[in-house]
């Protein structure tokens, strides 16, 4: 698998780790010190670790148990050297729509999410 290859497929696991609320899936494409970022709208920076961020996923219905369609997508891809990378996604869990933008290393362990700075937005 090249490494193009190898950063989709630690996106494909992202994404079907979030449709199906398995914190397993997401273990194995976000990096163990890994943290989650977001602006509120009165301008408030949120910070989330990776572990409780799994324990939010954990206490919801996930996407597939409520039966929801899927649609999630890579928007863009770029690779700024051999062991760097981001990824600009959308995904969503209805009633909330979610632009990512997902940083990716190439560690020893293969490519993993390092950091993940989102949007959300409610419908």
């Amino acid at each position: 698998m090249d490494d193009t290859q190898a950063i989709e497929a630690a996106l494909q696991a992202y994404f079907d780790g979030l449709y199906d609320g398995d914190t397993g899936k997401l273990a194995s494409c976000f990096h163990e010190t890994a943290d989650l970022r977001a602006v509120s709208p009165e301008g408030k920076l949120a910070m989330m670790t990776r572990q409780q961020w799994f324990d939010y996923v954990t206490s919801r219905p996930s996407a597939a148990s409520r039966g929801l369609a899927r649609h999630d997508w890579v928007v863009t891809l770029d690779r700024s050297g051999p062991a760097t990378a981001f990824a600009k996604v959308n995904c969503q869990l209805p009633p909330r729509y979610f632009t990512d933008y997902l940083v990716l290393g190439k560690l020893a362990d293969g490519w993993k999410i390092i950091s993940k700075t989102y949007h959300t937005e409610t419908r």
